[in-house]
């Protein structure tokens, strides 16, 4: 987790997308895609010059998109310092859960009469089956993040998306740490396909616990890796 600066140059591929309304959301909305995906790695600092001068956007509009994705709790300002690329403490991603589990586990709870609209969960499972095939662990990562993105959508609610976006958003910063990520990910796959299955056949409470034993296993196998990231980060600093 050493402190760095930000290499923006790959940015300039990211210009198209903002069209003629360069708003700072559809900066943010840049930024944390790129956060999620790792291309800002957690402690890095983000330069207003670099960043602003790839994106093609005023000095502004890029500390209004800071402003949000600080909100968000992805980046953390630092007094005459500048702009960094939160690092999460080990109670950040106990609380990230706690949210998953609420929300996640709601979610099915609530899905109501069978059958349901699985297309977007299917496609996951596929992506993370494909991706562990070729030995792609980052893309199986992304995959079971699909995952729970699909199945958070099912509840329908647009601000329940927004939400979970964020909190996906920044648990991809402790998945960034963590140096092993075949160990972490891959048991999911299976889990992932064991919650599909049980939801096509109209079983959601059965889905459900399935679910919640599902996020307390994966909470205490990132905090147990990430807590050892961490104090291998400290003892390299001390």
């Amino acid at each position: 987790m050493a402190e760095g600066m930000a290499d923006a140059r790959g940015l300039a591929d990211d210009r198209a997308l903002l069209g003629r309304t360069s708003t700072a959301e559809r900066v943010s909305d840049i930024l944390r895609s790129r956060i999620a995906e790792g291309y800002f790695p957690p402690g890095v600092r983000l330069s207003e010059d670099s960043i602003g001068g790839a994106l093609g956007v005023s000095r502004n509009t890029l500390r209004e998109a800071f402003r949000l994705l600080t909100h968000e709790r992805l980046l953390v300002h630092q007094l005459n310092r500048g702009v960094f690329v939160r690092v999460l403490t080990i109670e950040d991603v106990e609380d990230i859960y706690r949210t998953r589990r609420l929300v996640e586990c709601a979610v099915v709870r609530g899905l109501g009469d069978p059958p349901f609209a699985l297309d977007g969960l299917a496609s996951a499972v596929a992506d993370g089956t494909k991706a562990a095939r070729e030995r792609k662990w980052k893309g199986v990562s992304t995959a079971n993040i699909h995952f729970h993105r699909e199945l958070v959508a099912l509840a329908g609610s647009a601000r329940t998306d927004e939400v979970m976006r964020s909190v996906f958003a920044e648990l991809r910063l402790a998945f960034h740490v963590v140096d092993d990520p075949r160990r972490l990910h891959e048991p999911y796959l299976v889990r992932n396909r064991q919650i599909l299955q049980t939801l096509q056949e109209g079983d959601a409470a059965q889905a459900e616990q399935l679910l919640a034993v599902y996020l307390d296993d994966s909470r205490r196998g990132l905090v147990e890796a990430y807590g050892q990231r961490v104090a291998e980060g400290e003892r390299a600093g001390s």
